[in-house]
């Protein structure tokens, strides 16, 4: 499953902005994929934190084979000890036995959190041991498909940004700026300012100051 949007999407972006619609032309269309299992997504996203993509494939394949089926149930009866055998740190094993029995229990309703607002499914999902903000944001777009998510606190959409509209930097007033342009669609246009980030568009540059060094 990929992130889906189309010519209504693309069109309106571009005509709300002229150098994205340069990047979007060069570009083209981006494939960037979604898991809808929203207990998955966020068990990945725990895993993920500060270690390498390479790293959270790894574990996650150990955890499916380990265990089959990434659910709220086989997670729920696997020992904290067993899942930090299998790569993890003890503290990410413990977010993650937390979230599951929260789940069992029924004190956390999946189910509700995709039939609420941004902001409320920001605020439920960042109130998880082991999820913050951008966890959140990410779990938001890749995971329940928002189509109106811009991470200010994403250092890839920044560098992104600093690169399609030539700024040293991109200050929150700067940023909102931005996002108020580019919704309701701003989740298009963080694919392509990741990809620009990532060096889609040979040529382009960071122009964010170099950092000073001693002597």
């Amino acid at each position: 499953m990929f992130f889906e949007y189309g010519e209504k999407e693309i069109k309106y972006l571009k005509s709300k902005d002229k150098k994205l619609a340069e990047v979007i032309d060069k570009i083209g269309h981006i494939d960037r994929q979604t898991d809808d299992n929203l207990f998955s997504s966020v068990v990945h996203s725990i895993i993920g934190q500060q270690v390498s993509t390479k790293a959270q494939i790894t574990i996650w394949k150990r955890i499916q084979d380990a265990y089959g089926e990434v659910s709220p149930e086989t997670i729920n009866n696997a020992s904290t000890e067993g899942l930090q055998s299998l790569g993890m740190t003890f503290r990410k094993a413990e977010y993650i036995k937390n979230f599951s029995e929260k789940v069992v229990r029924g004190e956390f309703d999946l189910d509700a959190v995709a039939e609420m607002t941004d902001k409320e499914a920001i605020t439920a999902l960042s109130g998880l041991k082991g999820v913050g903000v951008w966890t959140a944001e990410m779990i938001l777009l890749f995971c329940l498909k928002r189509p109106d998510i811009l991470s200010y606190s994403d250092l890839a959409i920044q560098r992104g940004m600093r690169m399609v509209y030539h700024h040293r930097n991109i200050d929150k007033k700067l940023f909102e700026k931005y996002r108020r342009r580019l919704s309701p669609y701003c989740s298009v246009a963080s694919l392509y300012f990741w990809a620009v980030a990532g060096g889609a568009i040979p040529g382009m540059k960071d122009f964010a100051p170099l950092a000073k060094t001693g002597k």
